[in-house]
């Protein structure tokens, strides 16, 4: 592996919490619930009726050309103003760099399903005839990616991972192996998720994977809490300038930190569940801090993946104890944010690794908030309910999708 250096230069963020990066970042520091009723489609047929939705969003002014606004799916608007915001905090001004020296890499966990769904549906009541001829390019997952660089002539790399809940930290991950290995100076990278449909909401609460707390759902997703029961469905995006760290010093760039690490891995255990003993995430830990050739005791924070499901959080836990050693239990700072935003899917990463930065920056760790009754079995320092100052120099971030797929990134200060 290369040695060129990594670093973060600008962050675009859309969540449950806010339309940007600052207004998400603050409700996590004050531990604000996103999580209400559904308010986009009907949810009283479904288990679970609540969701983190993102609210007053108008992607119009992220497109040069309405009509690809018009001719894109929820998720694609997402992803693309999330990139727009990110290159717009990063300073980055694509006609003063070699547009074909910058990559993208926009993933999603599940695509265009509202386009999916409403072209069925149309498909069944009118007919073929009148099924959009757009109906391909709305749908499929990599879409997204390839508008970003089109909106803005990037033609560098560019692609599109599916790895479920692990898609940004790969997507992200392996942009930065792609500027280790040389082949692009720069990249947009994250990812980008819209499910909280009539399918989403049927799907996963048929798997009884969703929590169905419907009367409280500001305190419906509670990580590591005795009496967590499923986790909440959000929507966003979360979008990372990255750079080789000579071509950011060269524009004079703000950078937030260093993407020091990336690990990745597989439970080949099974569909849905993590392995028990938490081996797989173990040995994606492990890679990370082998990347970023940093010792157990150099982490600081761990934004968990911490879902709120029964088996997650504790296969999570015994994870991080195996990875961290003793230092997870005798100074390390551990959240989940998913407790505020609820799970994001194929965004989710890239929403958290910018909660990690913003952790770095300001010294403050986003609390998990309704941990009330906190399970034995989960045994370490979640942060619970209230925010804490803790000035910190690392953050690994962690992000294990349904199929055993696994990923985590490390930020440390430069």
């Amino acid at each position: 592996m290369s040695e060129r250096r990594v670093v973060v230069t600008g962050i675009g963020v859309i969540s449950p919490l806010g339309n940007d990066l600052a207004s998400t970042w603050e409700g996590l520091k004050a531990g604000r619930s996103g999580i209400s009723r559904v308010q986009s489609t009907d949810p009283s047929p479904f288990p679970c009726q609540i969701a983190g939705e993102v609210r007053d969003f108008d992607p119009s002014p992220f497109f040069k050309n309405p009509k690809d606004a018009r001719r894109a799916d929820r998720f694609a608007h997402f992803g693309v103003a999330a990139a727009s915001m990110a290159l717009e905090d990063s300073q980055f001004d694509p006609g003063k760099v070699d547009r074909d020296r910058v990559g993208v890499m926009l993933g999603s966990g599940i695509g265009g399903l509202s386009t999916l769904e409403s072209q069925h549906r149309i498909l069944l009541e009118k007919g073929p005839p009148r099924v959009s001829p757009f109906v391909i390019p709305m749908m499929i997952s990599n879409i997204a990616s390839g508008m970003v660089s089109m909106e803005h002539g990037f033609g560098g790399p560019n692609m599109t991972i599916v790895t479920a809940c692990a898609t940004a930290n790969h997507s992200i991950g392996e942009a930065w192996r792609i500027i280790k290995f040389g082949d692009a100076d720069a990249f947009l990278c994250g990812g980008a998720e819209a499910t909280i449909l009539p399918m989403g909401l049927a799907g996963f609460s048929n798997m009884r994977a969703l929590s169905t707390r419907n009367d409280e759902p500001e305190r419906a997703s509670r990580p590591f809490d005795v009496d967590r029961d499923g986790f909440v469905m959000g929507e966003g995006a979360g979008m990372l300038v990255i750079e080789e760290l000579e071509h950011a010093r060269k524009r004079g760039a703000r950078i937030y930190g260093e993407l020091a690490g990336y690990g990745l891995s597989a439970d080949a255990h099974h569909l849905t569940s993590p392995q028990p003993d938490g081996s797989g995430a173990r040995r994606c830990m492990e890679m990370a801090l082998r990347h970023a050739r940093m010792n157990p005791e150099e982490v600081d924070y761990v934004n968990a993946h911490g879902t709120s499901t029964p088996l997650g959080d504790v296969a999570e836990t015994r994870a991080i104890k195996k990875a961290l050693g003793t230092h997870a239990t005798d100074g390390l700072v551990v959240s989940s944010t998913k407790s505020m935003t609820g799970h994001l899917l194929g965004a989710a990463g890239g929403v958290e690794i910018a909660a990690c930065l913003m952790a770095l920056e300001e010294g403050v760790i986003p609390p998990t908030i309704n941990l009330e009754n906190q399970d034995p079995d989960c045994d370490l320092d979640y942060v619970p309910n209230e925010a804490r100052e803790v000035p910190i120099q690392s953050a690994l971030s962690n992000s294990f999708g349904f199929g055993g797929h696994n990923a985590s990134l490390l930020v440390r200060k430069m």
